[in-house]
């Protein structure tokens, strides 16, 4: 999910990766190309590193750690202005080089940057910000702060807490920065203000990041951070009350993006089709989706006893099965292990050696990512941590009341596809994979986009569905189900052909979320990430077809294992350059 550039510099996009590259194998002979496209990419990462040396952290980059960014108006020109230079450079080299996967990956490169630029300034031209200090500050520590984490780089979080605060020489606490970047946007006549409900609702957590903080520094036994923790903590909630004063006043109580915003949004999130025919596909496919699930209902029902066997009242019933507590995660690793035997006894794709990680979020994590997610590990200096799979905890109360309670995650028909999506032979092996394979800096980094990650999570579901159990195989289409339903209900609420009130509806009685699960939604449509939730079903479609494409191409010849291992080399390409690669390269080798 992306922020406004001046809060970009804390938010560490939970799929951005930057790799090392294999060594051995027959695999990695040609990396000539990797290390010349390499050297172009390096130089944009030189400058956004220097500017946001958190992300430097992320990267497993020990001489980051101490520092902060410092996200003034200037600050932010002055890495504008160092980029716009830096592409200038490579636009220039492209004509001449002579590798034409190079030049795509400076093509890669261009576009990337190209549509950071067009971003910023319309965000520097039309809006004025809601920059959340409390999450911002929070995940610039996490990422130090970490059992994945070496020792000796945790008392480095000390030092970046002092700056934070304003505790150290040239360094304004990080809420007086931003609060004049407001400020700033706040004089320009008729800008927007962001909604209600989003300000209202961030503010309403922001204890849960407060107090995740405190808890993370206890944790690991750190000392001598507490006098400056505890004069961030009344800077947070001062600048929670200058917001409130400042912004909330004035947000906008419609949630609804400006076209031209949303259409920036679609670009960003790969998706190349305008939202009114996203919307239409997604409606067709809800409705198939439910006439695929009504046998394996009746099946489930008719094995259990159940009383009715429409899907809704099955999946209700599914649901009261729930594991808790200490046996969630014993349950979850259980069940990878069980699709990993599937994986291998039906030559699916190729395993990677390292095992998968899969834990329960702490609350401050939970108020930040309220799905289950993976995050993975540091590329660029890997000393040996692993991706994780994340489960959350309940959704935190935005008004200090009792937190809403999911269901969707912690019962036994469900895990068969939360596991398949996140873990195996989903997003813990695409990181894994480009690992193993080596891909170019650009196509990790730059060709980045929700619809090649997601929509390979949602294909790895469905290439396991078949071998899942009936009410696994229910629950894997009830998820895709939820899917479709994301890629109408995002263009409509944004459009104002539905309202959030029915789009609770579709999702709490149709889909058959938890409201705490819808509510994560709705938030994610009208305010967290606009556009995003489209790129699962944008994404899975396109793999599907390309996947029918080379099964056509190559008849009894196709083979899904290499056809999927060939897909994960690629790393995060775009559909439309996977498809060039699929159909030039993977293609005529098996012929």
């Amino acid at each position: 999910m992306r922020r406004t550039p001046s809060v970009a510099f804390l938010a560490i996009a939970l799929c951005c990766v930057r790799l090392v590259q294999a060594a051995d194998g027959p695999e990695h002979s040609d990396q000539g190309w990797i290390e010349r496209s390499n050297a172009y990419t390096q130089k944009v990462l030189d400058v956004e590193l220097e500017h946001r040396p958190e992300r430097g952290s992320r990267e497993g980059l020990a001489k980051f750690d101490t520092l902060i960014s410092h996200p003034t108006l200037a600050d932010e020109m002055q890495r504008r202005h160092e980029l716009e230079k830096v592409l200038a450079g490579i636009d220039a080299a492209r004509p001449r080089e002579s590798d034409h996967k190079v030049r795509e990956d400076m093509e890669i490169l261009h576009k990337a940057l190209d549509l950071q630029f067009r971003q910023e300034d319309y965000e520097l031209q039309h809006e004025v910000p809601f920059h959340n200090a409390s999450a911002a500050v929070f995940q610039g520590l996490r990422v130090l702060l970490d059992d994945q984490v070496a020792a000796d780089r945790r008392q480095a979080a000390v030092t970046r807490l002092r700056r934070y605060a304003g505790f150290e020489g040239g360094y304004p606490p990080i809420t007086e920065i931003l609060k004049q970047r407001e400020l700033e946007q706040i004089a320009k006549p008729g800008v927007l203000y962001p909604s209600k409900g989003e300000v209202q609702t961030e503010l309403g957590r922001n204890s849960n990041y407060v107090d995740g903080i405190g808890a993370l520094f206890r944790k690991y036994g750190l000392t001598g951070w507490q006098d400056a923790y505890a004069s961030l903590k009344t800077q947070l909630v001062a600048y929670d009350g200058w917001v409130r004063e400042n912004i909330l006043s004035r947000a906008r109580t419609d949630f609804r993006l400006p076209q031209e915003k949303y259409a920036l949004a679609f670009e960003e999130y790969g998706i190349d089709l305008p939202p009114q025919r996203i919307a239409s596909m997604a409606h067709a496919a809800f409705k198939e989706y439910q006439q695929q699930m009504a046998p394996l209902a009746a099946e489930v029902a008719k094995a259990n006893g159940y009383p009715s066997s429409d899907y809704r009242a099955v999946i209700r019933e599914l649901k009261k099965k729930q594991i808790t507590g200490d046996a969630i995660l014993p349950f979850f690793d259980n069940r990878l292990h069980q699709i990993e035997r599937i994986i291998v006894a039906q030559n699916l794709v190729t395993l990677p050696d390292r095992p998968a990680i899969i834990r329960l979020a702490t609350a401050a994590e939970t108020a930040q990512q309220p799905a289950p997610h993976m995050s993975p590990p540091p590329f660029l200096h890997n000393t040996g941590q692993r991706g994780e799979f994340v489960l959350p905890l309940n959704i935190p109360s935005a008004t200090g009341g009792s937190e809403d309670k999911y269901d969707d995650f912690t019962f036994d028909a469900v895990a068969w596809t939360l596991t398949a999506h996140e873990a195996r032979p989903g997003h813990e092996l695409q990181f894994d994979s480009m690992v193993e394979h080596g891909v170019s800096e650009a196509r990790a980094l730059y060709a980045f986009n929700s619809t090649n990650a997601e929509g390979w999570g949602l294909y790895s579901e469905y290439i396991m569905q078949p071998y899942e159990p009936a009410d696994g195989q229910l629950l894997t289409l009830q998820l895709r189900l939820l899917r479709a339903a994301r890629a109408f209900l995002d263009p409509e609420l944004q459009s104002g052909a539905v309202t959030p009130a029915r789009a609770y509806e579709v999702l709490e009685q149709d889909v058959v979320l938890s409201h705490a699960f819808a509510q994560e939604e709705v938030e994610r449509f009208t305010y967290r990430a606009p556009g995003q939730a489209n790129s699962y079903f944008y994404g899975y479609t396109r793999l599907l077809s390309l996947r029918k494409e080379t099964e056509a191409a190559l008849g009894a010849r196709f083979d899904q294992k290499k056809f999927h291992d060939f897909i994960l080399a690629q790393g995060l390409l775009p559909p439309d350059l996977l498809r060039k690669a699929v159909l030039e390269e993977f293609v005529s080798s098996q012929k």
